[in-house]
């Protein structure tokens, strides 16, 4: 008792309360009375009784820990309370079962919606930021809503576990590419020039834009070194494609190639298979599963490019927005180019498909 008194007398983390509770009774066991035992611990004459009382009566460490209290009485009801957290889980269009009323159409749930129909179906009447506070006790935003894609692939963790042991367990000698396309990539100009930002001022950026056409970004991704091939062509076509890929068979010349890409149309068809005939019989087309695109590395590398280059990026014509996408692909493969660290392994705990929002 005494051993676990001193070394929370001299902790340096502990609560001010505990450290100056234990001085107290260590200050006491040594004979002190309590105006000295106060002036030594530097608190209130009353204080030093009123523990050291406590501590004679129970003898224990608990007995320095504050009691509990009872608080002021609870002015909503625990089934009130469960009424509005039944009533924030169930979607506002839905008609409660044995009811003839029922809450009108809404998107989502505000905290102004959910007390007026508290009130008229269970007859409960709430304020707005007491129905606040019941949300936040229990962790629910009914407000917030997050997309997610369904998968009707019935092979889809087949596929997914198979692209998985690509990732992590290349076959010895091969390559691993993502291959996938960029469209509809914007060559935007704003009307007023940008202002760069300055200290206490983020910089400004003019809303209206001129658009000068689009571009495509052909790429492929090389999971085992991270860098990046790419074409940026007029469109997206079946020709565009098949000129893409004899360039890259012409960048990997041997070893086994395996490409991962999606269940576009211009992805399939018997001109793949002629098309790795031609090369030997080097290439190998793994798809991923439908709507479950996050599985090809390439769209991580879209995401980079997206936030760093076009988000903000001024174009006047296409022929520089091309000029930039390569140039930004030139730089990765010099600076920055790295494998992406895949930790998935193709083992779902739930529901596969809510892996592929």
């Amino acid at each position: 008792m005494r051993a676990k008194l001193e070394a929370t007398a001299r902790s340096a983390t502990a609560g001010f309360r505990d450290v100056q509770r234990a001085r107290i009774i260590l200050a006491c066991a040594r004979g002190a009375s309590s105006v000295a035992v106060a002036r030594e611990v530097g608190c209130d004459e009353h204080t030093v009784r009123t523990w050291r009382k406590r501590f004679c009566q129970c003898s224990s460490t608990l007995a320095l820990e504050d009691r509990s209290r009872s608080g002021r009485p609870p002015t909503v009801t625990v089934e009130d309370r469960c009424e509005v957290i039944k009533l924030a889980c169930r979607r506002p269009e839905e008609k409660p079962a044995g009811r003839k009323t029922h809450v009108p159409f809404r998107d989502v749930w505000t905290l102004a919606s959910l007390r007026d129909a508290l009130e008229r179906e269970v007859g409960v009447n709430l304020s707005c930021s007491e129905v606040g506070r019941i949300l936040r006790s229990e962790g629910l935003r009914p407000h917030k809503m997050q997309l997610w894609l369904h998968s009707p692939d019935p092979h889809f963790r087949e596929k997914v576990r198979r692209i998985c042991r690509l990732y992590l367990q290349p076959p010895v000698g091969a390559h691993v590419l993502c291959v996938d396309e960029k469209t509809s990539i914007q060559a935007l100009s704003r009307k007023h020039p940008t202002t760069a930002p300055r200290p206490g001022r983020a910089g400004r950026r003019e809303f209206e834009y001129v658009r000068h056409n689009t571009r495509a970004l052909i790429a492929s991704f090389d999971v085992a070194t991270g860098k990046v091939f790419g074409q940026c062509r007029a469109r997206r076509t079946g020709n565009d494609l098949s000129d893409f890929m004899d360039a890259l068979a012409l960048k990997y010349p041997t070893g086994e190639v395996h490409i991962v890409w999606d269940n576009l149309n211009i992805h399939n068809g018997e001109k793949w298979d002629e098309f790795s005939r031609r090369h030997g019989g080097r290439f190998h087309f793994v798809y991923t599963p439908l709507h479950a695109s996050w599985v090809n590395q390439i769209e991580i590398w879209f995401g980079i490019l997206q936030r760093r280059l076009l988000r903000y990026g001024e174009f006047n014509n296409v022929g520089e927005l091309s000029a930039r996408i390569e140039g930004f692909i030139e730089h990765w493969n010099l600076f920055e180019a790295h494998p992406f660290r895949w930790t998935f392994r193709g083992r779902f705990s739930h529901h596969p498909e809510q892996h592929a929002a």
